[in-house]
């Protein structure tokens, strides 16, 4: 049955397995069908627990799979005293069930781990202890969105940063009591700021008021656009009453942007927002032992010259400020020195001059192709003489089309981790993240945005 169950899970042979329990079993001919799913849930997590060793997807499996125990337990619990092998049977079950959550819960703390300890990413455990020697007050406007508040409670368990949650005071603490989330129970290192009920929230409409009326906003107005909390967040910045901000978990990139914008404007000298992502690949031999920064991936879906120059200046900064590697900086294209021509080419032939008077002593060049920045051989070949072909560690995309879809392939393809998107440009430290992030994206992006707040001071 057991081998029956594991070829299911790999075809659907569903109807045949539940023909075959109830001839072998009568008395689960009602329930055959959950039982076959329960049995299939079951041979996976056996052979996830013997090979995987705590992949992130497993703990996900298990708890789906205790799920489904509970409920054919449930459906069965009548039976239970009709039958000895009913009995010995839910006994087994509940066992499981038991086996599922706790594996569950174990593969979500072993996946934190594993990227927090991993050799190959060095560069955060580095920054991860930066941000434990000095923490900073990031933000956290979505403070109760479930994942938000799960990686809260890890963030101030190794006292990553001191976190300001904005949000219902009794939603964020019924929610943290019905999880056992006992940091966040605590309350060490935490403020959980109602944007309704604060006292300061005067004070914060009458800077918004002061930012936006030459643009036409009222006192009124802006009284009512502190309630929400992207805005409240990036004011609390401006303020000096926090130091970062991390959103994007319910919202856009463009809701996180547009109040950071407002509020908070871009750096001296720098008139667009970027962003870039770190990441951590298998391929030693590329980048900086595997290590590379990729822009712009997030933001610019069709940046001019003179924007990808001033993307590129930035990227560079990201990766000598959070990576601690001196930038080599390949500005990418499907032209190599002027092997194709086009105005797509002209573009980025030209953001390569501009940047160069931007950042004269910056290790840069372009228009390159993809093997020629990062493969010695070819760079040799293709661009002969560069200071950068062969030995690129950051890559600046021609457009968001090729950064977005270009990071996705190498993380989905070679494995490699991608953390980011890192927002740069922005004058003070706010972040995105996806809307699919998982807990261990937010404890990874309050790590960065720590760094970044340490940075800026």
């Amino acid at each position: 049955c057991r081998n029956d169950c594991r070829s299911a899970a790999l075809g659907d042979r569903d109807s045949y397995l539940c023909l075959r329990f109830e001839r072998l079993f009568p008395p689960l001919k009602p329930n055959s069908r959950s039982l076959v799913y329960i049995l299939r849930d079951y041979c996976r997590l056996a052979d996830c627990m013997r090979l995987s060793q705590g992949q992130l997807q497993d703990g996900i499996l298990c708890r789906n799979a205790a799920a489904k125990v509970q409920l054919f337990f449930e459906m069965t619990k009548k039976n239970v005293e009709k039958s000895t092998f009913f009995r010995t049977f839910v006994a087994n079950m509940l066992f499981l069930l038991y086996l599922c959550r706790l594996f569950g819960v174990l593969c979500l703390q072993i996946e934190y781990n594993r990227i927090i300890e991993n050799k190959d990413m060095e560069i955060l455990q580095q920054m991860l202890k930066r941000a434990q020697a000095n923490p900073q007050r990031i933000v956290l406007p979505e403070g109760d969105e479930p994942r938000t508040l799960e990686a809260a409670n890890i963030i101030l368990r190794d006292k990553i940063a001191n976190l300001i949650l904005i949000g219902d005071p009794a939603v964020i603490n019924q929610m943290a009591e019905e999880k056992g989330y006992e940091y966040i129970l605590k309350g060490e290192n935490l403020t959980i700021l109602d944007p309704l009920t604060d006292p300061k929230m005067p004070e914060y409409a009458n800077l918004l008021f002061e930012l936006r009326k030459a643009k036409g906003m009222t006192l009124e107005q802006a009284t009512e656009k502190v309630k929400d909390p992207l805005y409240l967040g990036c004011l609390m910045i401006k303020n000096g009453d926090a130091d970062g901000e991390l959103a994007g978990a319910r919202g856009t990139t463009a809701d996180t942007i547009r109040p950071a914008f407002q509020i908070l404007k871009t750096r001296p000298g720098v008139h667009i927002v970027s962003g870039a992502f770190l990441m951590f690949t298998p391929a030693k031999h590329l980048g900086e032992n595997g290590f590379l920064v990729f822009a712009d991936c997030a933001v610019n879906p069709c940046p001019s010259a003179q924007e990808l120059a001033e993307i590129a200046v930035t990227t560079a900064e990201t990766a000598k400020a959070l990576g601690g590697i001196e930038p080599r900086v390949a500005m990418l294209s499907f032209s190599s020195k002027g092997s194709a021509k086009h105005e797509l080419v002209d573009k980025v032939t030209e953001a390569t001059r501009i940047a160069h008077e931007l950042a004269p002593n910056l290790a840069l060049d372009g228009e390159l192709q993809l093997d020629a920045a990062l493969v010695e051989s070819v760079g040799a070949q293709k661009a002969p003489g560069s200071p950068v072909a062969g030995k690129a560690n950051v890559l600046v995309f021609p457009d968001l089309q090729a950064g977005n879809i270009g990071y996705k392939l190498v993380e989905r393809f070679s494995g490699a981790d991608a953390v980011g998107p890192i927002l740069q440009g922005i004058a003070a430290p706010v972040n995105d993240l996806s809307r699919g992030c998982k807990v261990q994206d937010i404890v990874q992006m309050v790590i960065i945005t720590a760094n970044q707040a340490i940075g800026a001071k």
